[in-house]
């Protein structure tokens, strides 16, 4: 009987100690999602199917478009979708490909605003990023990884606009370059300049 309750104490020992190794496992993966995770982000496994974030409005993409009312009960509709310049490149300095491409924004009027957005790879999916606007109806031309050896994950957005005292018809034939860096912590990008020399955090 004796050796029967030393084995019964073993088990429980045993079980306890197991308990309290899955409780912290756990608790350890919940405290590294939060951490690649921005508070309240929707993850989703296809960026084409992401929320973001347009002019301080969440945006949800199905197949990469969106359509939601200009304001409540309106018949008129604020079209979102998908334009293209991908690149997939390390922005948050993870060591994995995130997504950076560009977004049109209309609704049914003349205006076609461009925005660049960031899908961020995590664990569980994609996390959508704020969206940075370019314009109305400019001319995109590439999307790619800065070459300024002291910039760390920047990207610099190519296009054409039109100057400053030139009606919106006139077709867009200034160049234009933009240098961006996204902020993980909440997923909003910021200006880099080209010229930048100190280290780029």
């Amino acid at each position: 009987m004796q050796f029967t309750r030393q084995k019964l104490v073993l088990i429980l020992i045993a079980l306890l100690v197991l308990t309290a190794g899955v409780a912290g496992y756990l608790y350890m993966g919940s405290e590294m999602k939060g951490v690649q995770t921005p508070e309240s982000a929707t993850v989703t496994v296809d960026y084409l199917n992401a929320e973001y974030l347009i002019d301080g409005v969440p945006v949800k993409l199905v197949n990469g478009v969106a359509k939601t009312e200009a304001a409540p009960g309106s018949a008129s509709m604020v079209t979102t979708q998908y334009f293209g310049n991908e690149l997939k490149t390390d922005l948050d300095g993870d060591g994995i490909e995130d997504v950076v491409f560009l977004l049109t924004q209309n609704s049914g009027g003349s205006g076609t605003f461009f925005y660049v957005v960031a899908a961020l790879t995590t664990d569980s999916g994609y996390i959508g990023s704020d969206g940075y606007f370019l314009g109305d109806r400019i001319a995109p031309q590439t999307t790619e990884v800065s070459q300024n050896p002291r910039h760390k994950n920047v990207i610099v957005v190519n296009y054409a606009d039109r100057a400053e005292d030139e009606p919106m018809t006139t077709q867009p034939s200034v160049g234009k370059s933009v240098y961006l860096k996204i902020d993980p912590a909440n997923t909003q990008w910021g200006i880099v300049l080209p010229d930048f020399e100190g280290e780029s955090r």
